[in-house]
């Protein structure tokens, strides 16, 4: 079950670069030994060694992808750039079955598991962007939450949904199939 966690976004924001810096230069700097290695061992002096250069970055890319997501993971400090990640992956689950969420027997229906599923899209949203510090979109998404907000508080509903249960998710996918 993913929790959305209160950070700051400063700090996110400076935790975030560091880390993307660091795993560029690991990437530029695999990219450059893979590729000069590969044109001393197999190219030809003054030949055309194109293939090897690219054969030498793309094992780099592989490389540099292989060492983020099995060793660097894990890392503490990784963890802004990996929640921030999984944030926007849960965050695109729910938007890749919005309609169902939003339409039929979904929030229009006051299905409840659609109304948390939707309560904790806004509340995501509303973190991403501010961690990612762009207000201006969210601010044209304000009447839109409010309104939702309010309308689970007058059914007696919890507005305070910062954990993702997976079973809402499964739940509006199967009332709208049997509809």
């Amino acid at each position: 079950m993913f929790e959305i966690k209160q950070l700051n976004p400063e700090k996110y924001r400076q935790q975030t670069r560091r880390s993307t810096l660091i795993i560029a230069l690991l990437f530029v700097l695999l990219g450059m030994l893979l590729s000069t290695g590969a044109v001393s061992l197999f190219g030809e002096p003054g030949g055309d060694n194109f293939r090897w250069n690219l054969g030498g970055i793309i094992a780099g890319l592989l490389l540099t992808v292989a060492l983020v997501r099995f060793k660097f993971w894990q890392q503490p400090w990784m963890a802004p750039a990996v929640y921030g990640w999984q944030l926007k992956r849960r965050l695109m689950s729910i938007t890749n079955v919005m309609h169902h969420v939003t339409v039929g027997v979904g929030v229009a229906a006051q299905d409840p598991s659609a109304m948390k599923l939707l309560r904790f899209y806004h509340l995501g949203l509303t973190q991403m962007h501010h961690l990612d510090g762009n207000s201006s979109a969210l601010s044209q998404m304000i009447t839109e939450i409010n309104r939702h907000k309010e309308s689970m508080a007058a059914l007696g509903m919890d507005t305070e949904q910062s954990q993702l249960d997976p079973a809402w998710l499964e739940t509006v996918k199967k009332a709208n199939a049997a509809r």
